[in-house]
C-alpha cells in the first residue's frame, strides 16, 4: 500500500508515528511523510533544521520526509501555541500539494494528538489526490482544551466543538486509540466511521552500547528500590500527586521516585523538591528514546499518573503501552481505560486520578511484596503487551483496517 503521513509532529522529535512508519517501511509499503520543523518539547527548532524553509530528508533510508516551514511553539504561552498550530495549517496548505505533485496514495494517514486543526492540510489534500482520508485521533476536542485549561469560556469551547464536527465530516476513517474513544469522537461525527486502533510500542532492547545516563544517576538506579516516572512533566500528569506522594513515603528508606522528563512544570518540581527537601526525589532530566530500556530495566516499578478529568479517563497514556513491554511492575493513579488496560493485563497496582494517599499506598505495597511477585506483575504485563501492542502487529492491523475501509466506501459508492 501506498501511504500519505500527514504529522505536525515527526522525527528527530519523540512520537509514536516515527515508530509505526519505519514499521510500516519495513514491512515493504511505500511510505511519504509531510510534517514541519523539530520543535517539540522545547519549542526551539532542532539543530540543523531552519524554521524558515521547506526541506526534504529521508527517514530509515526509504521513507521521504517533506518539512514545511513552522513556527516553533516557544517556551509558553497560548500565543505561541496557536500561532505554532496556526503556520502548520498555512504551511501545510502551500507547500504540501507542491511535495506530492503528480503522485498517487492508497490512503493518507494523520496521526492527530493536540492541534486537531493538523487535519486541515490532509482535508485538502483528499480532495486534490482523491485518496482515502484516516485520522488517528490522539486527543479528545474540545474536551481536552477544558481538561487542560487551555480554554475556560464555554462559548469558545462550543465554537471549536462545531469545529472538530466539520473536520471530522471530511474524514472517511477515524481511528481511535481507546474503546472509551468511541462515543465522545460519535458526538462529532458518524459512528460507522469510528474504529478502535490502540497506540501500539516498538520493543527495544537495552543498548549494547554504553548507556549515556550519567554514572551518579545509574548509580542511584542500581543500589536504591526506584520508582520511575517517564515522560511529559505538565499539567495533564498531576505531577503535584508525584510530590505529595515522595513526602509521603520519607519513611521507606532507599525507595526513590526517578522522573525522566522536562515540561512546563519542571521548574515547579525543582522548586517543591528544594523548599520540601525531597531528597527521594530526583529529577533525571531529559534523555533520548533510546536510554529508556536503560532505565526500565533498572526500575522496582514503573509509575504514571494522569489529572482527575473526565476527558483524561477516555485516555490510555501512550507510556503505559512503553511499561508493559518493559516487563515491569505498573502502578498507576489514573481513572478510566488506562486504568482498566494495566487491571486486566494484570501488570499492576492503581488508584484514582490525584489520589496521593492512594498512590503512596500502592508504591509501598510494590515496595514490600517479594521480587517474584513483582516480576509475576512485569511478566503479565509483558504479555498483554505482545498480545495487544506490539508494534509489528498492529502496523499490519492498520494495513487491514486501511484496506477494509477503502473497499468498504468503494462498494457503497457503485
Amino acid at each position: 500500500m501506498k501511504v500519505l503521513v500527514v504529522s505536525q509532529y515527526f522525527w528527530p522529535e519523540s512520537f509514536i508515528i516515527n515508530d509505526l512508519v519505519k514499521s510500516l517501511a519495513s514491512q515493504g509499503h511505500t511510505v511519504k511523510v509531510l510534517t514541519g520543523k523539530p520543535n517539540y518539547p522545547d519549542g526551539v527548532v532542532f539543530p540543523g533544521y531552519s524554521a524558515s524553509e521547506y526541506q526534504e530528508e529521508r527517514y530509515e533510508s526509504s521513507v521521504i520526509v517533506c518539512r514545511a516551514p513552522l513556527r516553533p511553539r516557544g517556551a509558553s504561552g497560548a500565543k505561541n501555541l496557536l500561532l505554532n498550530y496556526l503556520s502548520f495549517i498555512i504551511n501545510g496548505l502551500r507547500f504540501y500539494p507542491r511535495a506530492v505533485k503528480g503522485e498517487e496514495f492508497d490512503a493518507i494517514f494523520v496521526f492527530a494528538p493536540s492541534p486537531i486543526t493538523s487535519v486541515i492540510p490532509a482535508i485538502y489534500l483528499k480532495w486534490k489526490l482523491k485518496s482515502h482520508l484516516a485520522v488517528w485521533v490522539q486527543d479528545l476536542w474540545p474536551e481536552s482544551l477544558s481538561a487542560t485549561g487551555f480554554i475556560k469560556n464555554k462559548a469558545v469551547l462550543g465554537a471549536v466543538g462545531w469545529m472538530v464536527k466539520g473536520i471530522y465530516a471530511c474524514v472517511d476513517t477515524l481511528l481511535v486509540q481507546s474503546r472509551a474513544f468511541r462515543d465522545p469522537v460519535a458526538r462529532y461525527a458518524n459512528r460507522d466511521k469510528v474504529v478502535y486502533y490502540p497506540n501500539s510500542y516498538r520493543d527495544v532492547a537495552p543498548s549494547r552500547e554504553e548507556t549515556k545516563i550519567p554514572a551518579p544517576l545509574l548509580a542511584e538506579l542500581d543500589n536504591h528500590f526506584c520508582l520511575v516516572f517517564a515522560g511529559n512533566l505538565g499539567t495533564a500528569q498531576s505531577v503535584e500527586t508525584l510530590v505529595e506522594v515522595a513526602d509521603k513515603l520519607r519513611h521507606l528508606s532507599g525507595l526513590k521516585i526517578v522522573l525522566v522528563g522536562s515540561g512546563s512544570m519542571s521548574n515547579w518540581i525543582e522548586a517543591q523538591k528544594q523548599s520540601r527537601a525531597l531528597d527521594n526525589l530526583i529529577l533525571a532530566g531529559r534523555f533520548p528514546l533510546s536510554e529508556m530500556p536503560h532505565f526500565f530495566s533498572r526500575a522496582a516499578g514503573l509509575l504514571v499518573t494522569l489529572k482527575q478529568d473526565e476527558a483524561f479517563s477516555y485516555t490510555i497514556p501512550s507510556k503505559v503501552q512503553a511499561y508493559l513491554a518493559a516487563g515491569r511492575a505498573i502502578v498507576a493513579a489514573l481513572d478510566g481505560e488506562g486504568a482498566r488496560v494495566i487491571q486486566e493485563a494484570g501488570a499492576g497496582l492503581t488508584c484514582p486520578a490525584q489520589d496521593a494517599e492512594g498512590l503512596a499506598n500502592s508504591i509501598e505495597q510494590l515496595f514490600r511484596m517479594s521480587s517474584d511477585q513483582r516480576e509475576q506483575l512485569g511478566q503479565s504485563g509483558r504479555a498483554y503487551y505482545l498480545e495487544h501492542f506490539e508494534m509489528e502487529r498492529q502496523s499490519q492491523r492498520l494495513i487491514e483496517i486501511l484496506s477494509s475501509r477503502i473497499n468498504e466506501l468503494k462498494g457503497r459508492s457503485k
